[in-house]
């Protein structure tokens, strides 16, 4: 069964060990931290309405309305419906991805072929929000935080880099109502400089 809404000050950080994903209930109001322990390793975060997940974060009405792809504090990330699901109020590395859809065993396939293939953060998030209700096919593009994707200003080529994040950088979202969360520790090499570590979370009141 799906867990309540987390709620309170929780002062440990929980932890998503490498290459798996988490899911849990937000409240509205709460405090997410998402902090790399490590340095150079991504998160895909997901956020969809807890009383109706047919409304999940959007990319497209994200960047569309921040008129930027580099999101970062005081940005809102809006659904698809337009509402505000989380506010950016921290940031220490200013630098995340909202293009890339989740890696995923086809990911592997394209990008990786001689690497044994990997269900990635898209089989992570679909097995954790099951639960929930959450089906494979309503998984978007996620808020890949830490993400280092810069694009060509003259050929819009897109390249994927380490991260900027460093040991202990962190990412803050203020949910604007209670939400549904999936969040990974990433498992493209790609993505995370060629190695794979955790990533820690925290939830305050």
């Amino acid at each position: 069964m799906p867990v309540p809404l987390q709620r309170g000050d929780v002062s440990d950080p929980q932890i998503v060990p490498e290459r798996s994903g988490v899911a849990f209930r937000l409240d509205a109001g709460a405090k997410l931290v998402v902090i790399d322990p490590r340095g150079e390793q991504v998160a895909d975060l997901l956020a969809f309405n807890a009383d109706d997940v047919d409304e999940v974060m959007s990319s497209g009405r994200t960047l569309d309305y921040a008129e930027t792809i580099r999101l970062t504090t005081g940005h809102k990330l809006y659904s698809n419906r337009s509402n505000v699901l989380l506010t950016i109020e921290e940031d220490t590395v200013g630098l995340h991805d909202f293009l890339l859809t989740p890696c995923s065993y086809d990911t592997f396939r394209h990008f990786y072929p001689t690497l044994p293939p990997h269900r990635g953060c898209f089989g992570n998030l679909a097995d954790a929000l099951a639960p929930y209700g959450i089906t494979p096919d309503r998984i978007p593009i996620a808020f890949n935080c830490f993400m280092n994707v810069p694009v060509d200003g003259a050929t819009g080529r897109l390249r994927v880099l380490p991260p900027l994040s460093r040991a202990g950088d962190r990412i803050a979202f203020r949910a604007a109502r209670d939400l549904v969360i999936g969040l990974t520790a990433c498992s493209a090499p790609d993505s995370n400089g060629g190695s794979f570590k955790p990533i820690h979370y925290r939830i305050e009141g």
